[in-house]
Parts: structure tokens; C-alpha cells; sequence
């Protein structure tokens, strides 16, 4: 639910939109190209926003309350992030003079599935009167249209849910609208209770996409009146008999709970979770604030039930049309994986249940075997309409099979890998043996061609490094997952050689690929090049170009950025600091000063990759101005599109920059590494870490680095290169 009022809001682009969006329930709709090809999607898929459920409006006899009418004599409105409730107490005088105390509270349940509920109490200060609370379903949904901005997304024009049905008794009221296309039902049910030592009465209607109830209070001066409403939303395939049987019992059991008795439940699950995952900073207040209400947008947003992924933008707004990205397996799963791996084994669940779409994509684009996942997507297909800087992507390939390197490390789950995660690694390296070759005009190494990597704004290259070190990254992983299952699981490598027809000469390709990938590499510049022909086209003008003309996707033709030495965000960098171990420091140094000249941190993205680099080669005062950015991007709007929906990405980026960038946290070779960095300006800051079975806690400050083993057994960590026993706690300079 967007942070609007209950009373509702008219459209202001300044102010924001109406929302309310369950993640996975989306509409189809056609994507129209000027001109079609073979493999192009047709299909495109866009989150919608549905029912407003928590709508509540109040009239003073004939006055309505509003915030952009009358006066506001006192205002405090609040999200508190440890209770995970939204709160807001006013007073407000009506254009006629009279006043009122408002207090809402609303909650968005973390451990009751598509429950929220709301707190409503309304006092009158300075008269007796007629006060109706008017409590509502309004089913007449908005979407946002274009903006003419690529990240919003095309919109549905039209609209894409039609009423099949609308229910209201004496204590419930229902509606029930289909999409389109898609033929999801989404039922939105509510009941509510009035508590006032005034009189009432209370009326019912329906009036079509609208259904709710009428309170109309004798109000008496000082006497608060009191609403409670709980809101229950369900969506799927079934009859509105079963939709409703269910919510029934969801509304039944918070009504039984009550609106103290959610808000309780949610503290102690918020208690839980900040005590695995806060990160705190001392010295800094600002940065203190965004890191937590980072984590707190992350947690809002993720899918948790191995169906439904973490949008682009969160839950937040319709930007980038609800699609899941690599964002997820680059950015989200580990923020989660150290803290709450089993959001991040979900995330990896998700895409386990699409690895047949992922295969039907392959075959659509003439691979034999293996399996591509799509580059933007809600349901598992591809719905990227414009293929240069989408589903060119293949890289999403690699970043999937390191998000499952990276799991297996922290948690050594290996019934994972065995049911889902083996699989998905041999259909990943299946993919890049089939789209690459060994090319004897480079001297026989392997070769991926026509491909983008992360930068954005250089597509459609040959031998694009990080995508090429990542799937040699991706065949390793499968290759030396085949061997183990060989040696230790041989009848579960067995059944699945044979459910997937995964013949023997093909995991000795994949080495033989691995071992023969092709990094292209600047004697000259002693850089690593970016693609074959990065280094050949003209730098960008970027002392001429005006700061308006920023971001240049809104301001240049694609082809005009595309022949420039010019990136969006993190592309060589972002390899250096994912496979770090294999860079010397000097080597980082030089990749790091030559891509950080040419990129304009275009994309949200950028920012956290590029603080985490500098620190690790030690431009710290750099590092913490990307941090900065980073952290604050939604809170001060950077970027000036947060009403759009926040920036997920970003927002794991900032986790990242404080736990891999300043903290200087690696895994490599089944070791967890640190080289703890603290900036002047702070006093000090600690967070947790869950690894194999462990929580270590850790405190920084400039004069020392503790560690302490709060769960779990004892283990070997580094520090600055060196290696220490960590039995209980351990402190050192």
C-alpha cells in the first residue's frame, strides 16, 4: 500500500498516485513494434494496481476532510520501522470553522498473508454535530501512462480489471474484479468495527466498482469515535465462493486479534528481524536513518513464498511495470542471504519454478539445449520488448548461477542444490556452451558474441568482459557441481542426467569452455577491455554535454550513446568486486580509474558497485561519496523518479556497501573474510552476519575491530590477511 492517505488524494504528480499492488498479479498486454522478428516477445506484462481497500472518508455534516482544504493546525505523520506501522495525528479546522483531532494508525501485516488493517479515531474539539465515516472498497483503479520515460513502462490503456461481483452484509463488504487477459480474480473483503459513546446509525451500499458502509455519528464535543478496519486481499484462478471462504477465515482470525493485537504480533516479528539484519551506524544520523529504512523496504517487497520475486521497484509503484530483473539475484538475495538466508533460498525457488519457461525461451531462440531466463519478467516469460538493451542480457544466465554459488557458500544447504539448484546450474552452462565457440582467430579460446552486458549504454557487442568472466564462472560452478554429485549423490546426478538427457562429453565442455574463455585485455592501457571494440570508439563529451542532458537514455537516440566510450553504470567493475580473487589490487586500481571516468551512474545500480571497489583498493573518501548516494537515493530522491517506486537494488547496494565495502566482507574458498575500514566521520558501526549455521556479530571503530559468536560453532575467519579462531569474541586493532 503507497504511503497516501486513507481519505484519498487527488492526482499530483508532485504528491503521487494511489496504490495497492500484491506481488505476481499482473495483466498482459501486446507489444506493438514498428517492426516484428522472430523471438521477439509479444506479450508484455505489467503489475496493476488493484482494489483501494484501506479508503476511509469523513464528513463534518457537509464538509468533507481533506488535507489540501482547510487549515492544518498541528501534523505529525510517521512510519515507524521497528513497529511497522504508519502513523499520522493532526488537528484540522474545516472551511467552516470547525475542528477535529485526527489519529490514524495502518499496518501491512508481515506474518498474515495479504492483511493489512487500519486504525481510525476521530474526535470533535470544538462542536456537536453530524460526523459520517464513509469506509470503502473503490475498486476504480488508475495506472500510470508512459511519462515518455522508458523505466515507467508503457501502461495499459484501458484499464484491466472488470467487476464480476460486489457483496456487503451488516458486517462485511466484498468485491471481486478479473483481469482481462490474464483471467485473475482478486477478491478485496473488509469488515470494520465503530466504538463511540455517541449515538449511530449504519448503512450499506454498492454503487458499481465501489462497495462499503455508511457511520452516521450524532457527534458529541470531545467524544472520540473510533473505526477499525481490516482489510483481506486474495487473488488466483478459483470461483469468488472460494476466494471469499477464504478471506472469511483471515478476517476472523484478526478480528479475533484485534488491530493491539496485529500490532504486537508485528513488533515481534520486526523485533526478530532487525535483531539479524540492522545495521548500525554511530555519528552519522542521516545515514543511519536511510540504511533502516533500506532494509525496511526491502523486507515490504520480497517475495517469501518460492512463487512471487522482489519487483524492480518494490511494491511501491508501477515503475518498470512490476518486472523482476537480475536486481535480485545480484542485489537482493545477498542482502538477505547473511541475515535471513531463507528469503534468499525463496527468491532462488522462483526461479527454479520457471526453468521450464527459461528452456521454451532457449528453444525460441534457436539454443538446442539449455535454458535462458528472461531479462524482465513477473510470470517467467520474456517481456523485454526491445532486445539491445534487454534481453540481449544473457548475463542474467550468470548472475542466477552465482547467486546459487553464493547461497551454497553461506549456508551449505545442500538439499537445494540437489532438488533445484544442480539443475539450474547445468541449464545455465548448457546455454553459454551453445552460444559460444571456439574462435581460431583468437587463437582458440572461447568466444561470446552479440551480446550487452550491464552497461546499458554500450549493446550488442562481441566478447563483453564481464559477461564473458561470468559464465566461465557459470560453467565452473556446474562442472565442479557435476563432479560432486558424481562422487558423493550419484544416483540423484543420475535421475537428473536423465530427466534433462545431460550427456557426459557435455560437462567436459564445459571446463574445456571455462578453461578457454576469452578476456579481452589492453596491453597498451593495461586495462581489461569492457568488449572487443569499447576502446575504439570516441569518448563522450561529457565536459560539454549539460547536466540536464542527464540521464542520457531521456535526451540522446540509443545509436548516438551506443558509439561512445560511455557507460550507464558498473559493467568491469562490477566483475572486480564479484570475483575479486582474481584481480591483483594494482589491476583493480587501473580498471577502476578508467571505467570511473566514463560513466555517469545513470542507473541506480551504479552507485553501490563503484563505493564498494574504491574502498577495496582503498579510495575511501570516494567509496563514501558513492555510499552516500547510494543510501539516500529514495529518501532525497536523487534521481528525481521515486514517486515512480523506490529503488530496490539500490537500496540491498547500500547493505552491500556497508557489509563488502567498509567491512571489507569476502567469501572465497570457503573462508569469511574482512578488511575493516571505518570512515573519520563515525564513531563506529556493527552489524550481524548468519554464515553456515553462525551469527557473528561485528564492531568497528578506529581504534579496534571486535567479533562476537552469538549462535553456532566456532569457526576460522580472516582478518587483513590474517587467520584467527573465532570461539566466542575476539577483538583486534
Amino acid at each position: 500500500m503507497r504511503g497516501t492517505f486513507e481519505e484519498g488524494l487527488e492526482y499530483d504528480s508532485r504528491l503521487g498516485a494511489e496504490g495497492t499492488f500484491l506481488n505476481g498479479v499482473y495483466e498482459e498486454g501486446t507489444i506493438r513494434y514498428g517492426e516484428m522478428a522472430h523471438g521477439f516477445p509479444e506479450k508484455k506484462q505489467t503489475m496493476i494496481n488493484v482494489a483501494n481497500g484501506k479508503k476511509i472518508i469523513l464528513k463534518l455534516d457537509n464538509e468533507i476532510f481533506s488535507m489540501q482544504a482547510g487549515n492544518i493546525l498541528d501534523y505529525k505523520r510517521s512510519i515507524n520501522m521497528r513497529e511497522g506501522v504508519l502513523k499520522r495525528s493532526l488537528i484540522w479546522q474545516s472551511p467552516m470553522g470547525k475542528q477535529i483531532r485526527l489519529e490514524t494508525e495502518r499496518l501491512v501485516c508481515f506474518q498474515r498473508r495479504n492483511l493489512a488493517a487500519v486504525s481510525y479515531k476521530v474526535t470533535p474539539l470544538d462542536f456537536d454535530g453530524t460526523i459520517i465515516v464513509l469506509s470503502e472498497i473503490d475498486g476504480d483503479t488508475k495506472y500510470a501512462l508512459g511519462e515518455k520515460d522508458p523505466r515507467i513502462g508503457s501502461g495499459l490503456e484501458g484499464g484491466s480489471f472488470f467487476t464480476i461481483d460486489a457483496v456487503v452484509d451488516s458486517e462485511t463488504a466484498a468485491l471481486f474484479q478479473r483481469t482481462k487477459r490474464t483471467g485473475i480474480t482478486v477478491a478485496c473483503v473488509v469488515k470494520g468495527t465503530i466504538k463511540t459513546e455517541c449515538s449511530y446509525t449504519s448503512d450499506k451500499y454498492i454503487c458499481r466498482d465501489r462497495v462499503g458502509f455508511e457511520y452516521k455519528v450524532t457527534g458529541q464535543k470531545g467524544k472520540a469515535i473510533e473505526y477499525t478496519k481490516f482489510i483481506v486481499y486474495e487473488a488466483s484462478e478459483e470461483s469468488c465462493s472460494s476466494l471469499m471462504s477464504y478471506t472469511l477465515k483471515v478476517l476472523e482470525g484478526a478480528m479475533e486479534r484485534g488491530y493491539d493485537g496485529l500490532a504486537r504480533e508485528q513488533y515481534e516479528f520486526l523485533s526478530d528481524y532487525w535483531y539479524r539484519s540492522d545495521i548500525e551506524i554511530k555519528g552519522d544520523i542521516a545515514l543511519q536513518q536511510a540504511i533502516r529504512f533500506n532494509l525496511f523496504h526491502l523486507l515490504q517487497s520480497v517475495g517469501r513464498d518460492g512463487k512471487t520475486n522482489i519487483c524492480a521497484k518494490g511494491l511501491t509503484g508501477e515503475g518498470y511495470e512490476g518486472h523482476y530483473f537480475w536486481d535480485t539475484e545480484m542485489y537482493i538475495i545477498p542482502a538477505f542471504l547473511y541475515s535471513s538466508p531463507g528469503i534468499s533460498r525463496k527468491l532462488l525457488e522462483y526461479r527454479y519454478g520457471t526453468l521450464d519457461k527459461a528452456r521454451e525461451r532457449a528453444r525460441e531462440m534457436s539454443h538446442k539445449k539449455g535454458a535462458l531466463f528472461p531479462w524482465r519478467t513477473i510470470n517467467g516469460e520474456e517481456c523485454s520488448g526491445y532486445f539491445p538493451a534487454g534481453t540481449a542480457q544473457y548475463h542474467i544466465n550468470a548472475a542466477i548461477a552465482h547467486a546459487i554459488k553464493k547461497y551454497m557458500e553461506a549456508t551449505q544447504d545442500e538439499e537445494f542444490l540437489l532438488s533445484c539448484g544442480a539443475e539450474m546450474l547445468f541449464e545455465t552452462a548448457r546455454l553459454w556452451a551453445d552460444l559460444g565457440y571456439f574462435n581460431a582467430c583468437k587463437d582458440g579460446r572461447f568466444c561470446i558474441n552479440c551480446v550487452t552486458g550491464p552497461d546499458e549504454y554500450t549493446a550488442i557487442v562481441n566478447n563483453n568482459f564481464y559477461t564473458n568472466i561470468m559464465a566461465k564462472d557459470n560453467l565452473e560452478i556446474a562442472y565442479n557441481t557435476a563432479v560432486w554429485m558424481k562422487e558423493c549423490h550419484r544416483p540423484e546426478y543420475d535421475r537428473l542426467a536423465a530427466k534433462i538427457g545431460l550427456e557426459p562429453e557435455e560437462t567436459e565442455l564445459w571446463k574445456r569452455a571455462a578453461d578457454n574463455m576469452y578476456l579481452p585485455y589492453s596491453e597498451k592501457l593495461g586495462i581489461h577491455m569492457q568488449d572487443d571494440t569499447f576502446l575504439d570508439k570516441k569518448v563522450w563529451d561529457f565536459k560539454n554535454v549539460p547536466k540536464e542532458n542527464y540521464p542520457l537514455l531521456l535526451h540522446y537516440h540509443p545509436l548516438v550513446i551506443y558509439r561512445h566510450q560511455v557507460c550507464k553504470q558498473a559493467d568491469v567493475v562490477l566483475a572486480l568486486f564479484l570475483l575479486g580473487h582474481k584481480f591483483s589490487q594494482e589491476q583493480k586500481r587501473r580498471d577502476y580509474e578508467y571505467y570511473e571516468k566514463v560513466t555517469t551512474h545513470d542507473s541506480s545500480l551504479s552507485a553501490s558497485i563503484f563505493s564498494i571497489v574504491a574502498n577495496d583498493i582503498g579510495y575511501h573518501e570516494e567509496a563514501y561519496d558513492y555510499f552516500i548516494k547510494t543510501a539516500r537515493m529514495d529518501l532525497d530522491d536523487y534521481q528525481g523518479n521515486t514517486h515512480h517506486g523506490v529503488h530496490t537494488a539500490n537500496m540491498a547496494g547500500s547493505w552491500m556497501c556497508i557489509v563488502n565495502g567498509f567491512a571489507g566482507m569476502r567469501v572465497y574458498d570457503d573462508i569469511l573474510s574482512f578488511k575493516p575500514y571505518i570512515h573519520p566521520d563515525w564513531e563506529s558501526y556493527s552489524f550481524r552476519i548468519a554464515y553456515r549455521g553462525r551469527l557473528i556479530q561485528l564492531t568497528i571503530s578506529s581504534s579496534e575491530t571486535s567479533y562476537e559468536l552469538l549462535e553456532g560453532n566456532e569457526l576460522e575467519i580472516t582478518h587483513r590477511d590474517k587467520k584467527y579462531r573465532l570461539k566466542d569474541r575476539l577483538t583486534l586493532e
